[in-house]
């Protein structure tokens, strides 16, 4: 593949760009357990990476959403210094990215507030191009790969987006964008292989092979 197979790429930033699994899965659990004295099975808290606080929240406990995003949003900034970190590699791909000239930015389900800090604590050079406050829907839904393709200004030239969950492979596909899902982060690869990506890559050298050539 050339360099230029795909002129913008489009991350996804939990689990893709920075390892917030950890504290995301902590800040759930911290959450249900403080307002509603539950406790998840991890894998079901891993399945939820990707949508919305609200999408999550409202859908399953909406007389306690409110109340469970205010706990969560606070457990999770407090913690998130001492718990992010940026995969290996990742910080290094996105500068070379930029230097090929690679129009890239996050479209994330993530407040802005929470995106901003994760990829300061990461040290990660991407612009936040989509957060959850910016559309109405989320993923699966395209809307938001599509604005952050046309605030790019990249609408008319190949676009990957690259994610680690179904939800993000999903949306690509229904945006008309191909999709690249990455196994380190939260996604299960079963599932992940069954949503039929465009490429799959297991580190950041792959991923760099593929986007970079």
């Amino acid at each position: 593949m050339g360099t230029r197979r795909w002129p913008c790429a489009i991350f996804d930033l939990d689990g893709t760009v920075a390892d917030t699994v950890g504290l995301i899965i902590a800040s759930y659990d911290h959450a249900l357990n403080s307002v509603l004295g539950v406790r998840v099975e991890e894998s079901l808290v891993r399945s939820w990476i990707g949508q919305t606080l609200w999408d999550v929240f409202g859908e399953l406990w909406p007389e306690h959403a409110d109340e469970l995003i205010a706990t969560y949003r606070a457990w999770n900034e407090a913690n998130a210094p001492s718990m992010i970190t940026a995969y290996p590699g990742i910080p290094e791909l996105v500068d070379e990215l930029a230097a090929a000239g690679i129009a890239s930015g996050i479209a994330t389900s993530k407040g802005r507030v929470q995106a901003e800090v994760a990829l300061r604590v990461g040290g990660i050079g991407l612009p936040i191009t989509v957060a959850a406050e910016d559309t109405t829907i989320h993923k699966p839904n395209p809307a938001p790969l599509i604005l952050a393709r046309e605030r790019l200004g990249m609408t008319d030239v190949p676009t990957v987006y690259v994610g680690d969950a179904v939800v993000d492979i999903q949306a690509a596909k229904a945006a008309g964008l191909d999709a690249i899902a990455v196994t380190w982060g939260a996604g299960d690869p079963d599932a992940l292989a069954a949503a039929a990506p465009t490429a799959t890559a297991a580190n950041a050298d792959e991923l760099r092979a593929l986007l970079l050539g």
